[in-house]
């Protein structure tokens, strides 16, 4: 079962989408304090080539996933730099099983995955942002390192350790 909500993900970009920046750095400062990792894996984005201009996508999904595990009401635990990688590790396997294979294969692998993941509505919104933004944008490499960021924030919100969620 999800713990992030349709509605819980509906009001969480609602709420980002009307933040003016003096809201927003008071999301960052919060940020900074609970899930630093989180905000690091999208700081770290300018370091591997990534433009300011193309910066507004990944903090903007990082602040809506945020702001989306405060309103599940769920005690979050600080997600730590080992669950970070891994979970990078996991979806670049993910990514790298899918090499070669045949279009039809690819579909169904991807079809899999979304069907099996354990935040479905999150990944597909930050499927569908990100879809969206790429069509917007000149393609450069770095790109792929946004991507890379976006789907990592989803898949440590969906695959952290419940246990690690007990108080």
């Amino acid at each position: 079962m999800s713990r992030i909500s349709i509605d819980t993900l509906v009001k969480a970009i609602k709420a980002v989408q009307t933040m003016n920046s003096q809201q927003k750095e008071a999301l960052v400062d919060e940020l900074f304090r609970t899930q630093p990792t989180l905000l690091g894996s999208c700081l770290v984005l300018p370091r591997l080539g990534v433009s300011p201009e193309k910066m507004e996508l990944p903090l903007n999904l990082l602040f809506i996933c945020f702001q989306a595990m405060k309103q599940s009401g769920l005690p979050w635990p600080c997600i730590s730099e080992g669950e970070l990688e891994r979970q990078a590790d996991r979806y670049a396997a993910t990514l790298k099983f899918s090499e070669g294979m045949k279009p039809a294969l690819v579909k169904q692998a991807q079809q899999q995955y979304i069907v099996s993941h354990p935040e479905p509505e999150l990944l597909a919104y930050v499927s569908n942002e990100t879809s969206q933004w790429l069509s917007h944008v000149v393609s450069e490499d770095s790109d792929r390192f946004v991507l890379m960021a976006t789907m990592n924030l989803v898949n440590c919100i969906a695959y952290v350790p419940l246990q690690l969620m007990e108080k």
